[in-house]
């Protein structure tokens, strides 16, 4: 399988996506340039995390200009799997892949740590490896991970089984419906907002970040593999 790691001017996560894929799932992965961005030769495309643009007018907005969100955009519409973390999550909901809009935390402080989520939804692509209520530990980073969508929206969510997962520990930085990933409607683009990339190995301190990415491999390799 092949993935790109789509790269922002402010990106900070692409190493630790490319790592994860290529030396801990042992598959291939490229690199890719916003401004050079040619996504259809790969099977699925990773935005990571950071700061795009610099969080300039708001994290994730700036994007907007960039040649490869007609890419990304027509990439999606094809059914491959789209993964955005952190600021690729704000990135895919600034450019109207995915719902919802990011606001400052709660507490108006960058934080960072850990955090403990449930997993709501094993029919995915991104979570079929996982356990339907499994409780999970991942490292997040962020200043802007206060997930907002309006009461109809949510409901939304809630009745097409669109939310994967949510926050089980209180989710102090304010998110609607304690929701830390959601899904679109076809359900092959998932933006959440802790870094699962940076829990892959025991030695950077827990692997339950690690099925998220063999769920991908999977369904790729169950639709693509005789």
């Amino acid at each position: 399988m092949k993935f790109a790691v789509l790269v922002f001017p402010g990106s900070g996560s692409d190493v630790d996506m490319h790592h994860a894929v290529t030396e801990v799932l042992g598959e291939k992965a490229e690199y890719v340039w916003h401004t050079e961005a040619k996504l259809e030769s790969f099977d699925a495309v990773l935005i990571p995390s950071g700061a795009s643009y610099g969080d300039y007018l708001r994290p994730g907005a700036l994007t907007k200009s960039s040649p490869a969100i007609a890419e990304l955009k027509s990439f999606a519409a094809s059914g491959k799997p789209v993964l955005g973390v952190g600021n690729g999550f704000q990135i895919l909901t600034e450019n109207g892949i995915l719902p919802g809009a990011f606001l400052q935390n709660k507490g108006l402080k960058f934080r960072s740590g850990k955090t403990k989520l449930t997993v709501q939804n094993t029919d995915s692509a991104f979570t079929s490896s996982y356990e339907q209520e499994q409780e999970i530990t991942i490292p997040f980073a962020h200043q802007y991970g206060n997930y907002f969508v309006d009461e109809n929206t949510l409901a939304e969510l809630k009745n097409t089984n669109r939310i994967a997962f949510t926050y089980s520990d209180g989710c102090v930085d304010g998110s609607t419906g304690n929701i830390a990933g959601v899904l679109n409607e076809q359900g092959n683009v998932l933006g959440v907002m802790p870094l699962p990339e940076r829990a892959v190995e025991e030695i950077i301190g827990g692997v339950d970040g690690l099925p998220l990415f063999n769920s991908i491999l999977k369904r790729w390799s169950e639709n693509n593999v005789n």
